[in-house]
């Protein structure tokens, strides 16, 4: 049985970016991304962070990846999360404090699906049901 993991977006960033931003990943990151028993996931709402910043003109240097979204998956082996109503609902229903409404769907996501959230996002820290790896 395979590994399943979802990247939250500065990894997804980060792993499919160039090599100037490739060693912000940790090594036990970089090796679990490329296990050949590892399953990893993207969510839907990656694409729409990437691209809403994008536009906003926050990350300027990853726009060929919000244009090149379904190549980049490929690239990594990886495979799209698409939001349910299942996801949403805990999103919207979590007593967090981090109401970054991407984080709190990314982590809704994992909790759902029961995926390790590849994060060095420390906004993430207590989220109750909500495995982590960095």
């Amino acid at each position: 049985m395979k590994n399943r993991y979802l990247l939250d977006t500065h990894t997804f960033l980060w792993a499919t970016g160039d090599e100037s931003v490739a060693p912000k990943l940790s090594y036990l990151v970089r090796d679990t991304i490329e296990e050949p028993e590892t399953e990893l996931l993207v969510s839907a709402v990656t694409l729409y962070e990437i691209t809403n910043k994008h536009r906003k003109g926050k990350l300027p240097k990853f726009g060929r990846i919000a244009e090149n979204y379904m190549e980049a998956l490929t690239g990594l082996d990886a495979i799209e999360l698409p939001l349910t109503w299942e996801h949403t609902h805990l999103a919207g229903s979590m007593d967090l404090p981090n109401k970054d409404p991407f984080d709190r769907m990314l982590a809704a996501q994992a909790i759902t699906e029961d995926l390790i959230l590849i994060t060095c996002d420390k906004a993430f820290e207590g989220a109750p049901g909500l495995t982590t790896l960095w």
